[in-house]
């Protein structure tokens, strides 16, 4: 049995908070998905999201990944002011 827990590549604290970051966005970006009342556009969304973060998953660059992490709040911004307004 092996003493050592950690996985072959252990991430940085930085790093680690960093993916806790995307990881959080993630999830409001899906809950914000499914208040979205047209079951199509609900997939499309869903669908659309799932492919934006798997394409960027190997990003590895600091400022990179901050500016993603950045656009993808401010297109949720976008999604949940739309979503109030039709609700209006």
């Amino acid at each position: 049995m092996s003493s050592n827990l950690l996985p072959p590549v252990a991430l940085t604290l930085k790093q680690f908070m960093r993916r806790q970051q995307v990881l959080l966005l993630y999830r409001k970006i899906l809950q914000a998905i499914r208040q979205v009342p047209n079951e199509q556009d609900r997939k499309y969304l869903k669908n659309w999201a799932r492919e934006e973060f798997k394409r960027n998953k190997s990003a590895t660059e600091e400022d990179i990944i901050r500016m993603m992490i950045t656009q993808g709040n401010l297109q949720l911004k976008e999604l949940e002011k739309t979503l109030n307004l039709a609700k209006a």
